[in-house]
């Protein structure tokens, strides 16, 4: 498997294996092996490769079978769920940082195909995602539904995130989590 940094061309492609895991069509019986609850067009994926250059894939034999987004919390303020997070982020801190959309990114979602689940693809696009970031922000934030375990557990064990808060939002309830960029 292989780490890159995603290309218009490959927008269809991540839509599909999007479109497996979202929230929204899911199939019911692999909602408890995790599931995406954002959706996105393709053109907002086109902003996000061309203006955040914040969309990495892990290629199999060619095909992609794993993505983790990344952007500015400028880039996520559309969406109802990111600006709630914005507004509370002076209030929070980590590492010594407070918290601000200058020293810190909105990671996620990120999706795995249950095809190379357990195989280091999470960690694989994981710390290449967090790589590429490091040089414009010091802290990764984002957040799980706390009825996704299995991310929580994916995030919280194999990529060492940690919990900063827990919030609601929309009647639902969630971790917020976070990390530095550049690890020891």
């Amino acid at each position: 498997m292989k780490a890159r940094l995603a290309t218009v061309a490959d927008i269809p492609e991540v839509l599909e294996l999007h479109a497996r895991y979202q929230v929204d069509s899911i199939a019911e019986q692999d909602k408890a092996d995790g599931f995406i609850t954002t959706a996105f067009t393709g053109a907002q994926l086109v902003e996000l490769i061309e203006s955040e250059q914040g969309l990495s894939v892990v290629t199999k034999s060619g095909s992609i079978v794993a993505y983790a987004m990344a952007a500015s919390w400028q880039f996520w303020a559309r969406w109802p769920m990111f600006a709630h997070m914005i507004k509370d982020l002076p209030s929070l801190s980590y590492e010594g940082y407070q918290l601000s959309t200058d020293n810190s990114y909105q990671y996620g979602p990120v999706c795995v195909d249950k095809s190379v689940r357990g195989q280091g693809a999470l960690e694989l696009v994981f710390e290449f995602s967090l790589q590429h970031m490091s040089s414009r922000y010091p802290v990764l934030v984002t957040f799980i539904n706390k009825i996704n375990p299995r991310s929580y557990a994916a995030h919280t064990n194999k990529v060492g995130l940690q919990v900063i808060q827990e919030f609601s939002f929309n009647n639902n309830h969630y971790y917020e989590l976070a990390c530095l960029t550049q690890r020891a």
